[in-house]
């Protein structure tokens, strides 16, 4: 396509190929550019939920309106994108964390989301896998997993024939006042430029508050009707979601295959790609602490990625400020896949000139964020 484009958009991970394709569905002349191919990165690596999480109003008010979002495109994907609606069953370890559910719940009704505390015999009959002895837990029905990288795929593919132009194996080094400075020595101009570039995203645009937070994760053998929802400890809040020392949390997903995703870890260690074997240990007997018999499931594979991560846990959506034709879409850190959908449409959103679906202030790239340390 000759001339240049109105947008770049750089990264095809989720975020990133899911802002091509509505940038492209409202007109604009999009090229969007990857390094390696769409749904690498943390999109290849990720566990691949699509959940209401609420540390935060802000958090939890994107998350509603993405997850809505996800619902519409669902019924269009193909079946590579295992997407299924299993909804997320939060497990609580003693009776404190009952409270903890009936909080949660009460945040949900606020946003419309459906969830239900059930207590120790409603959570066998959910789950009759899980020890005896647990307290109860909350059900939020409409919670779903997916695979990643197949999705990401497809909205390149529609991408495409929505006449945006697809640049793989194009490795951006640097935006500058001209455009996208490439690899290759040559510079692309556009009307603006959007940042969805995950961890490499602080690369590209210098004072990004990210960091890589780096994760475990294991894939069983076949396991079918041994668990059934998507299974998370509601201490997964406080383990998980705060910044510190290596840690790791109860989380277990089926999927379409029979298989079963195990999760999770949590470490800032920088770019290190090596298995922690320790840590994944201590993340199996975890997982094994609620469900006794992963004890004896194989895991066939386990592998790391690195989530984008920001010291408030939420993500940097909007202009920057320094350079007022670069937007960014980054520092999602679990949460990527969930709020690709609401990324997407609030920077389509900017870029239009249109009011955006859910209130922006609080993702805004150049908000005042606590200190931040690359190791741990």
């Amino acid at each position: 396509m000759p001339g240049a484009p109105d947008v770049v958009v750089v990264g095809a991970g989720m975020v990133g190929t899911m802002t091509a394709l509505s940038l492209a569905e409202a007109g604009v002349q999009v090229t969007l550019i990857e390094s390696e191919f769409p749904g690498g990165g943390s999109t290849g690596a990720a566990m691949g939920h699509i959940v209401a999480m609420d540390d935060s109003p802000a958090q939890l008010a994107l998350c509603a309106y993405s997850r809505t979002r996800w619902q519409e495109l669902a019924a269009t994907l193909p079946p590579a994108g295992e997407h299924d609606r299993c909804g997320t069953l939060w497990i609580a370890a003693d009776d404190s964390e009952i409270d903890t559910a009936r909080q949660r719940s009460a945040n949900y009704a606020k946003q419309g989301i459906a969830a239900e505390v059930v207590d120790d015999t409603g959570l066998r009959r959910l789950e009759p896998a899980l020890r005896e002895g647990l307290p109860g837990g909350l059900l939020v029905p409409d919670d779903a997993v997916c695979y990643p990288p197949a999705i990401a795929r497809e909205l390149t593919a529609r991408a495409a024939k929505a006449r945006a132009v697809i640049r793989l194996r194009t490795s951006a080094l640097a935006i500058t006042a001209a455009g996208v400075q490439l690899r290759d020595g040559s510079v692309l101009s556009a009307g603006a430029i959007v940042v969805a570039a995950g961890v490499a995203s602080p690369d590209l645009v210098p004072g990004l508050p990210i960091v890589p937070r780096k994760g475990h994760l294991v894939i069983s053998d076949r396991q079918p009707g041994l668990v059934h929802h998507q299974l998370v400890e509601l201490g997964y809040m406080q383990s998980a979601h705060t910044f510190g020392a290596a840690s790791v949390a109860f989380n277990v997903q089926p999927r379409r295959t029979g298989q079963l995703l195990v999760g999770s870890s949590r470490e800032l260690v920088g770019f290190d790609p090596s298995i922690n074997h320790n840590l994944i240990g201590a993340m199996l007997a975890r997982a094994a602490a609620f469900v006794p018999a992963l004890r004896e499931v194989r895991g066939l594979r386990s592998w790391v990625g690195f989530r984008p991560a920001t010291a408030d846990k939420l993500p940097l959506i909007g202009q920057w400020p320094a350079m007022a034709n670069v937007w960014i879409g980054a520092g999602h850190e679990g949460l990527g896949i969930t709020m690709a959908t609401g990324t997407a449409d609030i920077i389509t959103a900017g870029i239009m000139g249109t009011l955006p679906p859910v209130d922006a202030a609080a993702f805004r790239p150049d908000r005042p964020m606590p200190g931040m340390s690359k190791a741990a």
